[in-house]
């Protein structure tokens, strides 16, 4: 049964934007859904100024980054964070079970049997980091119909931010009461009993600006006990101090809980692909997370010719959180977790240089307890948990632009990392440099390339599921990752084309991986990994094509091709990787008009994947196909969308295991036919 909800506070190719206009003053193409607006609610000039610096970032990055925007996001239904991602080429994202349960995996992180630290990729709000110390991502739930933008930078692209992870980093931009109008409502309901709510307030008086956001969200779910209910609330003010110095304060509270209906059989999944696994119910696997967060960022122009960014963060989350209750092992995880975070930025152009200097500090800590779970409630005491880590990041950069059309960009992050899961301490430390190339080919075309190093030491979470058991902390991965691509906008004729292809080669030493104790089944063990490679191909590519009297046709593609795979390893051989398909498309085909209304066809197309490190269980390919249509004018934004218009059964997501076999449980269908609609209004 769910419990009512308390109030809560929250918070397309490679840097290509997914803003939908195409800027004229720079030629520059902006993707996500490839639409030009032309009736918006007058944006600002703070809001105009922040895309601007958008392009200009992408534009000195050897590599991908995706840069979503806000306002398109308003244009379709974006329930959870996989829905967010849609479009993003080389990330895989589901939900498991149409809730916020989300499963992410960026140039292949986080493929592993346990998927509960989600780590891989590193999350900032407003360069502020959010990610614990350790890594971890388990359970942060960031809004991204808050941001103004959500930035991507893909794998060692993330230096930018100092990050050295396998994924990347993603940065929520959020709206403020400069870049939003003064009231929104928006009013959101759909199949299998989903209903949102949301009211956003913004305004700005002299030196002073703030935003409130509020929402409430419920749904009954496609499976049998997989409800959720969500009640969030965002808040940010702004302070102009002196034309050069400002800062702003960011406070958001989250209080969600949602029900697991767990993997199925396949002989289940046949008989009934909605249903619950019977001990979910029974021992009502669910989690409950409320969780706070406060922060500050300060910016100050024009200090010794450069700009200068500082900030801090806390949260604090409780989670409780039935997961197993089978009759030889059974888990119920009640902690707290404290998450502390400071960024320093400066930033200063001298000559043709473009100098970047900052660094990341993280402090966690994990306390609480797991419980034997009966029926959802705390049963015998299993062990006490009481971790902590440390994490600091140094970074330095150069764009150095040595001649008119070449830029070259090098630079090093060094990493000091501290690890304390239940007495098994790891030290880490590192230099993580990367050089690379941009060459402008013709205007609003670029050639770029890279060669840069990433570097990941364990979560705690890993370091107290290691296989070894001896008390000795497990490597941190590292490896080597060789990026090239190509990526521009340009016009022929009636058409305008924007594209974004990479290729990259990661070969990586000592990954971590969890894979599931066939002893005890439920209980994953990490390890290190001797070698392994991630490769892939990475692609969005737009248009919009003027069929005259206003009238345009304007298609999205966004396709993925990985090779994931064990590297002459003594047990796994060449074997694929698992969870990640070997390729996916998604896409649309839109009809526009200058009235404002969009409507067309949509598509998910996924190619097959494997369970297991063995390779004797794999997913089929199949493919999705819906509809959706949006109307922008004046104050209104509508929108209807129709997913699996087919009503085709498919495998949303895997439970990794070492040997899987038809009799085991790692089947989490996804979605059947479903509709959605939604309005905002904007005063």
């Amino acid at each position: 049964m769910i419990k009512p909800i308390h109030l809560c506070v929250l918070s397309a190719l490679a840097i290509s934007y997914s803003h939908t206009a195409f800027a004229e003053h720079n030629a520059t193409v902006h993707l996500d859904e490839i639409n030009v607006v032309e009736k918006r609610l007058e944006p600002s000039d703070a809001s105009q100024t922040l895309l601007n610096e958008m392009d200009t970032e992408r534009s000195v990055t050897p590599g991908a980054v995706t840069v979503i925007d806000g306002e398109s996001l308003q244009k379709r239904n974006v329930g959870n964070l996989a829905d967010m991602l849609r479009y993003l080429p080389g990330v895989w994202a589901t939900s498991y079970n149409g809730n916020d349960d989300v499963f992410y995996s960026s140039r292949g992180s986080n493929l592993d049997a346990t998927d509960y630290d989600k780590n891989g990729v590193k999350f900032f709000q407003d360069g502020l980091p959010v990610t614990t110390a350790d890594g971890n991502n388990h359970n942060r739930a960031i809004d991204a119909l808050n941001a103004r933008a959500v930035v991507f930078a893909h794998g060692a692209n993330a230096l930018t931010y100092g990050a050295s992870t396998l994924g990347g980093a993603v940065d929520f931009v959020s709206l403020t009461g400069r870049t939003t109008s003064p009231l929104s409502v928006s009013l959101s309901s759909g199949s299998f009993g989903e209903e949102r709510l949301r009211a956003t307030a913004g305004g700005v008086s002299g030196r002073l600006d703030g935003l409130i956001s509020v929402e409430a969200m419920q749904r009954d779910g496609y499976r049998d006990h997989s409800e959720q209910e969500r009640k969030s609330a965002y808040a940010n003010v702004g302070v102009q101090m002196t034309e050069d110095v400002s800062t702003r304060f960011y406070a958001t509270y989250i209080d969600t809980y949602l029900e697991l209906p767990r993997e199925l059989t396949k002989a289940q999944y046949k008989d009934d692909p909605y249903q619950a696994r019977t001990d979910a119910i029974s021992g009502n696997h669910s989690k409950d997370v409320k969780s706070w967060r406060l922060a500050f960022k300060t910016t100050v122009n024009n200090l010794a010719g450069g700009t200068l960014e500082f900030g801090m963060s806390h949260e604090e989350q409780s989670l409780y959180h039935p997961i197993v209750s089978l009759p030889f092992f059974s888990l119920l995880i009640d902690t707290d977790h404290k998450d502390s975070g400071a960024m320093v930025r400066y930033k200063r152009d001298v000559g043709n240089h473009g100098l970047l200097f900052g660094a990341n500090y993280g402090f966690s800590t994990v306390k609480g307890a797991n419980y034997n779970n009966i029926g959802g409630k705390r049963g015998t005491l299993r062990n006490i948990v009481d971790d902590d880590a440390t994490s600091l990041e140094l970074f330095a950069m150069d764009r150095w632009k040595f001649a008119p059309d070449w830029t070259l960009v090098y630079g090093t992050q060094y990493v000091s990392a501290n690890r304390d899961a239940g007495g098994v301490v790891g030290d880490y430390n590192a230099f993580n440099p990367r050089v690379g190339l941009i060459f402008d080919v013709l205007e609003g075309i670029q050639w770029y390339a890279n060669v840069s190093r990433v570097y990941e030491p364990p979560t705690t979470f890993e370091l107290r599921d290691d296989v070894a058991g001896t008390g000795i902390a497990l490597d941190a991965m590292h490896g080597t990752v060789v990026e090239t691509g190509i990526r521009g906008v340009a016009q022929t004729g009636h058409a305008k084309w924007n594209w974004d292809v990479t290729a990259y080669y990661s070969a990586l030493r000592n990954e971590i991986l969890s894979i599931d104790n066939p002893a005890a089944p439920g209980n994953s063990l990490s390890s290190n990994i001797d070698k392994t490679t991630h490769a892939g191909i990475e692609s969005l590519v737009g248009a919009s094509f003027d069929v005259g009297g206003g009238h345009r046709i304007e298609p999205l593609l966004s396709a993925t091709v990985n090779a994931f795979s064990f590297d002459s390893d003594p047990t796994y051989g060449n074997n694929r990787l698992p969870a990640a398909p070997r390729w996916f498309a998604r896409g649309e085909l839109m009809y526009a008009n200058t009235s404002g209304f969009r409507v067309g066809p949509t598509f998910d197309l996924v190619g097959s994947r494997y369970v297991d490190f063995a390779n004797t269980y794999k997913i089929g390919s199949f493919g999705l196909y819906g509809a959706r249509a949006e109307y922008t004018t004046g104050h209104w934004n509508v929108y209807a969308e129709a997913r699996n218009l087919a009503d085709k059964d498919n495998i949303a997501a895997v439970t990794v295991k070492d040997r899987a076999g038809p009799n085991d449980q790692v089947l989490q269908p996804g979605a059947p036919r479903s509709f959605y609609v939604g309005a905002r209004y904007q005063f």
